[in-house]
């Protein structure tokens, strides 16, 4: 499979969509098992939309922007096979104009740290897509540490979801899936002992966005993007926190396709949020982060 290198000419970009999920792979195999599936999309509303990674690269063409993809490995927890990280960033490679591929890796498989080398090494995934709910683990646990440790010195990025998720709700008992893992003051220490590490903390952390807050003011290495949800639902905090003290550190991100850009942006407007911290959020902040720059 072709290695990843971008070819991404930043400043013909409008937007860098830093959170947007491959939900189903060029075979058709589908990134959920299929009651999951079909509960979040009747949660999002989407009418199980899952487009493919090519028309997902067509579609932000089409809109001048460029958009960071992957999907999640939960293998041990849902007992599910994932859609291949390294073919989503083959197909990035073929679509290097406007996509950055993350990998992802279920923590909790014993050859985890050989399995993010390996996506680093051979298929230059340029960060990594963790969802502490889905793959039923506690990112605080030192266990994971070895992991952290390889990405810090790959210099790669490390995505966690937090806060409430869509997945598994309504299900009977939430399909077993454990809100709590994605609390974001779990990641506080993670931030403590490895300074190095660029960690994103995605989402509105519903109902814990005073604590992101909290740990993005005191660790400088973390980073807050805005997916998941319409602008116009953001607390009143996280809208004054992202246009003054962490406005460096707050990305754009739509989780499409659970959400698309467009709504994104147009909402965006209809926000208290100061006009200046804007280009920052939708494009400047992630092209530092990502290394577009280089």
């Amino acid at each position: 499979m072709p290695r990843y290198e971008p070819r991404i000419d930043v400043a013909s970009l409008s937007a860098i969509d830093v959170h947007v999920h491959i939900e189903m792979d060029e075979h058709g195999h589908n990134s959920l098992p299929d009651d999951l599936a079909a509960a979040a999309a009747q949660y999002f509303s989407t009418g199980g939309l899952q487009p493919r990674l090519d028309a997902v690269a067509d579609y932000y063409r089409e809109r001048r922007m460029a958009a960071v993809v992957f999907t999640v490995d939960a293998t041990t927890n849902l007992g599910h096979e994932p859609i291949s990280s390294a073919e989503i960033a083959a197909g990035a490679a073929a679509n290097a104009d406007v996509l950055v591929p993350f990998g992802s890796v279920d923590p909790n498989l014993p050859d985890a740290v050989d399995r993010v080398e390996r996506l680093i090494e051979e298929s230059g995934v340029r960060g990594f897509k963790f969802h502490p709910t889905v793959q039923g683990f506690d990112p605080s646990d030192e266990r994971f540490y070895p992991i952290y440790e390889t990405l810090q010195r790959a210099g790669v990025v490390a995505l966690f979801h937090t806060g409430q998720t869509g997945i598994g709700a309504g299900m009977r008992g939430g399909r077993g899936l454990r809100l709590a893992l994605s609390n974001p003051m779990l990641l506080d220490g993670v931030a403590a002992d490895f300074g190095d590490l660029q960690i994103i903390m995605a989402h509105p952390s519903v109902p814990w966005q005073d604590e992101a807050i909290s740990v993005a003011t005191h660790k400088h290495n973390t980073w807050i993007d805005l997916s998941g949800w319409s602008p116009k639902y953001f607390p009143p905090q996280l809208v004054r926190n992202a246009g003054t003290l962490l406005k460096d550190r707050v990305l754009f991100g739509s989780d499409f396709p659970m959400l698309s850009p467009d709504r994104w942006l147009r909402d965006i407007e209809l926000t208290d949020l100061k006009p200046e911290a804007l280009p920052g959020i939708v494009k400047d902040n992630a092209v530092r982060l990502l290394g577009l720059d280089d």
